[in-house]
């Protein structure tokens, strides 16, 4: 082989290298930071349609109605535990140590993303509430069972018959 065939293949081989080693790098940092959805059901049965369940430590996001009378609030500090539950009977307690959001309620659809502890409690990291009385994200409201539709509204409402 001759020295430029050579030096082709070198540059055509650590070219490759670079870009398959780009692209495993890639897909290791979109893998680290995915947060996937969890209903609280999901994350004490497992999927329906697969059976797979959390693992511990796995970063997560669970959506659900807070439970009335399940929120236990420290004292002393920010921290607060809450129960959230869906329309499949699943329950998992959130731990929380930052402020809450205002519009806060129990009884009310709520999205928190953290870190799935050993105990079956989740960590949160974040909390999502809704910001009106007609919203809940889409992720509730499916696993919810839900089924919203938008308002009609009257001509009057509207403004268009004067």
């Amino acid at each position: 082989m001759n020295p430029r065939r050579k030096k082709r293949l070198a540059l055509a081989v650590g070219l490759i290298g670079g870009v398959a080693a780009v692209a495993s790098l890639l897909l290791y940092a979109l893998n680290t930071n995915l947060n996937l959805f969890y209903t609280p059901t999901e994350i004490t049965r497992g999927k329906a349609d697969t059976g797979v369940k959390p693992e511990v430590g796995q970063r997560i996001r669970v959506g659900g109605m807070v439970t009335e009378g399940s929120m236990v609030r420290d004292p002393n500090s920010l921290h607060v535990e809450f129960a959230v539950h869906d329309a499949g009977g699943g329950s998992v307690i959130v731990t929380y140590d930052d402020l809450l959001p205002d519009l806060f309620r129990e009884g009310q659809g709520i999205v928190a993303q953290g870190v799935l502890t050993a105990d079956g409690k989740l960590e949160a990291s974040e909390v999502l509430a809704k910001h009106d009385e007609n919203y809940m994200p889409p992720e509730v409201a499916e696993a919810m069972g839900k089924n919203h539709e938008k308002l009609q509204y009257s001509e009057e409402q509207k403004g268009g018959s004067r």
